[in-house]
Parts: structure tokens; sequence; C-alpha cells
């Protein structure tokens, strides 16, 4: 009896899974765009600790020449970009999303324009959902995070991050869109480098936010679909609106 009630929940898990994928194939077919489930994943750091090292990195690198008997650091090497673990993890930022994909297991998808599809947004705070999404040539990361900014009011930020410099990531605009029930909710910016740290982007709100109240209008028996779009551009704007 144990064996066959693991075997059916198994199962059960996995009918949820394609039923969500089925629905937002539905949803956005039309427009032809991939869609990707993303499932939740507790994030399992402490999250000051990569600000610290990024912002630690960077003040080395414009500190006087070291003296001979202190530790020299290559200011070149970055710490681990993903905002879910402290890993130990440094390397150039040419070999980051080998490190996303290989070591952390981080899903990539290809084309202009994706569907993210989360689910279990009712899990409590802190919550991560985490994907790479490569177009025109780079690679984004995108998060969207459950967070409570202030105790018992738990938010979501979503932001796309550029895995390259800020002056690559100036070249582009990111839109992200929720259209459910006859209503729309669109966030349109410049993407941040991930060399300025996922955490500082949210800690700040330049970023789309929900509030629980907002993300229930446009969920789906727990699931919230985010329609993505980048494009090339050199305009920055930064807007929200219904």
């Amino acid at each position: 009896m144990l064996f066959f009630t693991q075997c059916f929940g198994a199962v059960l898990d996995l009918i949820h899974l394609r039923f969500q994928h089925y629905k937002a194939k539905r949803v956005f077919s039309a427009a032809g765009q991939l869609v990707c489930v993303v499932n939740p994943t507790h994030s399992l750091k402490y999250a000051p600790t990569r600000c610290a090292a990024v912002q630690a990195s960077t003040e080395q690198s414009i500190l006087p020449p070291c003296h001979h008997h202190e530790v020299v650091h290559d200011s070149q090497l970055l710490p681990c970009t993903c905002p879910l673990f402290s890993c130990p993890w440094e390397g150039h930022l040419e070999v980051v999303v080998s490190h996303l994909r290989q070591t952390h297991r981080i899903n990539i998808l290809q084309g202009a324009e994706i569907v993210f599809l989360a689910t279990d947004m009712h899990l409590p705070a802190p919550t991560d959902w985490i994907i790479m999404h490569s177009c025109l040539g780079h690679q984004f990361l995108l998060v969207l995070r459950k967070q409570e900014k202030y105790e018992g009011h738990p938010q979501f930020f979503a932001t796309m991050m550029l895995i390259g410099t800020p002056t690559q990531a100036d070249n582009f605009t990111y839109r992200l869109e929720l259209n459910r029930n006859q209503r729309r909710l669109k966030w349109e910016a410049t993407p941040r480098s991930i060399l300025e740290c996922v955490d500082s982007v949210i800690s700040d709100g330049d970023c789309l936010v929900l509030n629980t109240s907002l993300a229930q209008l446009f969920s789906d028996n727990g699931s919230l679909a985010i329609g993505i779009a980048i494009t090339t551009s050199k305009v920055h704007s930064s807007e929200a609106e219904m």
C-alpha cells in the first residue's frame, strides 16, 4: 500500500504539471510563444551574503596596491550569481552561464518572446522561481521572488538581469506582461547587469512588484503566467500600467 501510495502521488504530480503546461500553451499558443513551467525553490542562502561579496570585490578593485603580506584578489572574478544559494564558486563573467546550468540546473529557453509559468504561488516566503532566457545573442536571468518586505505582508518581485556588463545591459529593453480575465499589467524597463546583484535590485524595488491580492487576480489555480519579451533599444524607460 505504501509503494502504491507513493507511485500514485508521483503520477498525480506529473498529471498536474502537464495540465498546467497545457493550460498555458492553450492561452499563449496564438502568439506563438514558448511556455516554461517553473517550479518554486526555497532560498538556501542568507540574502546579504552575496551582495556583500560583490561589494567587497568592487571595493578591492579600487584599493591601492596590496603589500607583499596581503592576499591579492582577482577583481575580475565574480561570486556565483544564482540568488538561491550561498555558493562558494567564483569565476569570470564568460563562464557564469555554464556554471548556472551545470551546477544549479537552471533551465534555459530561447526566443524573443516566452511565457514564464510559475507554479505554487501560495508557498510561504522566501521562495524563488528562476530561468535563463537566451535571446538576441545574450543570456538573461529572470527572477521571480516571493518575499516579505514587511512582516506578514509578502510581495512578489520580478526582474530581468543581463548576464553581461552594465554597458551591454543598456542596449536592451525587457517587458513583463500579465494578462488574465480582461486585466493587463505591464512592466517595461532596461535590464540590470548581473554584476549589480539581484538582491539589491529587488530591495530597491526597481522591478515589477505585486502584492498578494494583485497576484491572485492574475493567477490561475496557484500559477502565475508572465509573458516576457526582449528587444534592442537605447531608450531608457521604466513604466507600469494597468
